[in-house]
């Protein structure tokens, strides 16, 4: 037997609910194609993972998971118990991001986890399952970000980068990241009191989310050299017309909407490149080089000083912190306790 989250919904009308509950091993659900069966040893919580267990709510938002009963967990790091894709065996450490796990398929807030090998990587030996989970797909989001503004050939010496939504998971990662390779990082955020926060991992300035939340004008004063936003809406418009000339701007996020109520304006008159980062279904090979640079590049002391670890039950109370953001940095489950 082992314990899990379990999202179930009585009926279509009916709202989501989530309780930790036992399973056989025989429960889980099978891939048909080179399953490989996992002991999880800890799994994260990401705002996605919190749209998964609220089903959406207090934040308003529209639900992730396409069908029931689920286990929610998009993340986990663990132990190969069995395996029938030949490029993982028995005792082999391995971590997961994405693919639609805990969305479509049972994930990682659970013991154990049965999932297609091709959506595993092997765990750099440079981490621990934990400080894999610390860094979770938030960081790996985070890290996916930093490269797209590397391969831009954005620079130190070109100026300031932009960090929204930087108290959260994608944001703290990305300061420390950035902080390391040299950037001069500005900390966009709406809980100022966790500035001191922002600044021992790494961002030189701190601002108010309000100067770049509300409608402004399509084009503003040219301030970033490039920006890495997880909030989207007239934030990462607001980010877009006050970049610089040939500038690039990595979006990954939609904490404060969808819409992307913009002109052409950033794009054409100045140049500006929006990269959009999706770190569901990238393949492994650049799944491994994201990882491989995070071995390189992301300052340990700093990963643990932004990490707080829950037991499993507690990760359900912890959903709707994160999505009214109420969480700082990342959050590791300890599934097995």
């Amino acid at each position: 037997m082992f314990n899990a989250i379990l999202l179930t919904k009585p009926s279509p009308e009916a709202a989501s609910q989530a309780e930790v509950t036992s399973f056989k091993e025989d429960q889980l659900p099978a891939t048909g194609d080179k399953d490989v069966l996992v002991k999880v040893d800890y799994s994260t919580i990401n705002f996605k993972d919190g749209l998964a267990i609220t089903g959406g709510t207090p934040a308003g938002r529209a639900p992730v998971v396409r069908s029931f009963p689920m286990v929610p967990g998009i993340d986990f790091a663990g132990t190969v118990l069995e395996s029938d894709d030949p490029t993982f065996k028995k005792g082999d450490k391995v971590v997961l991001n994405g693919w639609g796990v805990g969305e479509g398929h049972w994930g990682g807030l659970a013991q154990k986890a049965r999932v297609k090998g091709d959506w595993l990587i092997h765990l750099p030996k440079a981490f621990s399952t934990r400080q894999a989970m610390a860094i979770g797909t938030a960081g790996y989001t985070a890290m996916l970000c930093v490269q797209a503004i590397q391969r831009h050939g954005t620079k130190p010496a070109d100026g300031e980068v932009l960090v929204t939504g930087a108290a959260g998971g994608v944001g703290s990662v990305a300061i420390a990241l950035l902080a390391k390779l040299g950037f001069n990082v500005v900390a966009s955020t709406g809980r100022l009191e966790e500035a001191e926060y922002l600044k021992s991992i790494g961002a030189a300035t701190v601002m108010d989310r309000k100067e770049l939340s509300e409608p402004g004008k399509p084009l503003q004063k040219e301030r970033w050299a490039a920006v890495v936003d997880s909030v989207g809406s007239h934030t990462l418009v607001n980010a877009c017309a006050q970049t610089k000339m040939f500038g690039a701007v990595a979006a990954c996020g939609l904490a404060q909407g969808l819409d992307f109520p913009a002109t052409v304006a950033p794009f054409i008159l100045r140049g500006v490149t929006l990269y959009g980062v999706n770190s569901v279904l990238v393949p492994r090979e650049r799944r491994e080089a994201a990882w491989t640079q995070l071995t390189i590049d992301l300052d340990m002391g700093k990963l643990d000083a932004m990490t707080h670890e829950v037991g499993l039950a507690d990760a359900i109370p912890m959903a709707e912190k994160i999505l009214v953001g109420q969480v700082r940095g990342r959050l590791v489950v300890d599934v097995n306790r």
